[in-house]
């Protein structure tokens, strides 16, 4: 049993910048937040904006961030007074369920480990009450009885984000790993496509007793596979797939207004916008002190 480092290999780890970034100052994020928020209400478009800014600050991996956008969707502000306001604890619970559904999806774009410390730092922001009105058991476990009916689904997913071109590719991955391709496909199936049920959108409220909790629809999904591939960067190719994914999201049936409008071509390219005001304005501080 090896219960500790080497003093070397301690030191070597120390090396290469192995921490996550720090929150902006919170006024500089309390007004990025504000500004972009107000923005997507004037859109009616508040839950992708919650999906997007989460996902943006997941992928540039400031987990203290996403701690604090919790705590601006629940109160309103990151002021000085914020931390004593009361809640709203039904809407905070949907709240919060959707941000870490939208960083769960983030997985398959930037990783495991980046979602870890937002999913942490996500967890510890949360209140007790809005903690405990969480659910706790999976809805993804496969199983025998579920296995073919998610890689139905997957495949579903995988069709309707990458048609007229979704045979091919799934040749040409398969052809570089023969379970690269089926790797992604269960993921499609498990994680990015929405659960079963209903799906949820910001204004909505949710308990312990809600099956849909957190559940994003598919428009949503591809909001999520944008936000991660735009902040990421040095992805243009899988960028614009998945951007070609929420404009043909408008085909899906039954699409409430606001999927309707991000699925449409102002919609799509409000993401991109918005999600690249998010990070100018987290990274504005360090791109001054560069230049000094």
């Amino acid at each position: 049993m090896v219960a500790h480092l080497p003093p070397s290999i301690k030191h070597l780890l120390t090396l290469r910048a192995p921490k996550a970034l720090p929150s902006p100052p919170l006024p500089q994020l309390n007004r990025v937040l504000t500004k972009t928020f107000r923005d997507a209400q004037s859109k009616n478009a508040e839950t992708g904006w919650l999906v997007l800014t989460t996902c943006s600050l997941l992928t540039v991996n400031r987990p203290s961030a996403v701690g604090h956008l919790y705590r601006f969707v629940t109160r309103s502000s990151l002021g000085d007074d914020a931390a004593t306001k009361a809640i709203d604890v039904p809407t905070a619970v949907n709240k919060a369920a959707l941000m870490r559904e939208s960083a769960l999806k983030s997985t398959i774009f930037v990783g495991v480990p980046r979602v870890i410390l937002s999913l942490a730092a996500l967890h510890e922001a949360l209140d007790p009450e809005v903690k405990e009105a969480l659910r706790t058991s999976s809805r993804r476990t496969a199983t025998p009885d579920n296995i073919d009916s998610t890689l139905t689904q997957g495949r579903a997913l995988w069709n309707s984000i990458y048609t007229p071109h979704a045979d091919k590719l799934h040749t040409k991955l398969g052809s570089y790993h023969p379970d690269f391709i089926a790797f992604i496909i269960q993921s499609y199936g498990s994680v990015l496509a929405p659960l079963s049920g209903g799906t949820k959108t910001y204004s909505d409220a949710s308990s312990l007793a809600d099956l849909d909790q957190g559940n994003l629809s598919r428009a949503l999904g591809s909001v999520v596979g944008m936000a991660a591939l735009r902040a990421e960067g040095g992805v243009g190719p899988q960028l614009i797939s998945h951007t070609f994914g929420l404009l043909k999201a408008r085909n899906t049936p039954n699409q409430n207004k606001e999927d309707e409008w991000l699925s449409s071509d102002e919609g799509t390219e409000w993401v991109l916008r918005t999600v690249d005001e998010i990070l100018d304005g987290v990274s504005a501080v360090e791109d001054v002190k560069a230049k000094l």
